[in-house]
């Protein structure tokens, strides 16, 4: 597809829309927004790292649901990662994803300081 799982420019680092996968590349948590969520947020975290930055250094995410009332049990999870960073969030519902076992899909922006 020609996409990168994470792009900075600046100061300013975007993570892609992130699936529930496993490393073996597999839906996890099958039925398990929630759980699916964690997931989604583990990535995000290893990306950010890998870019130089932190989960501290979020400033906004959302949230693509398939079933909008999903949205409390993906709201903990989203609450474990960033109770006391609280980036601006947005939760919508969508159609479907590319997978119909994907329940989540979950996007961030950070802003770090740029070393150049």
């Amino acid at each position: 597809m020609g996409i990168s799982r994470a792009v900075r420019a600046g100061p300013l680092l975007v993570v892609s829309g992130t699936a529930p996968l496993g490393p073996d590349g597999r839906t996890v948590a099958v039925g398990d927004a929630g759980a699916q969520a964690r997931r989604c947020l583990e990535i995000i975290q290893r990306a950010l790292e890998s870019a130089g930055a932190t989960m501290a250094d979020v400033v906004r995410t959302r949230i693509l649901l398939t079933r909008i009332e999903d949205w409390e049990a993906v709201a903990r999870a989203h609450g474990e990662a960033f109770r006391d960073i609280r980036p601006a969030n947005t939760i919508m519902q969508v159609t479907r994803f590319i997978d119909p076992e994907w329940l989540v899909e979950i996007e961030a922006d950070a802003v770090v300081a740029d070393t150049r």
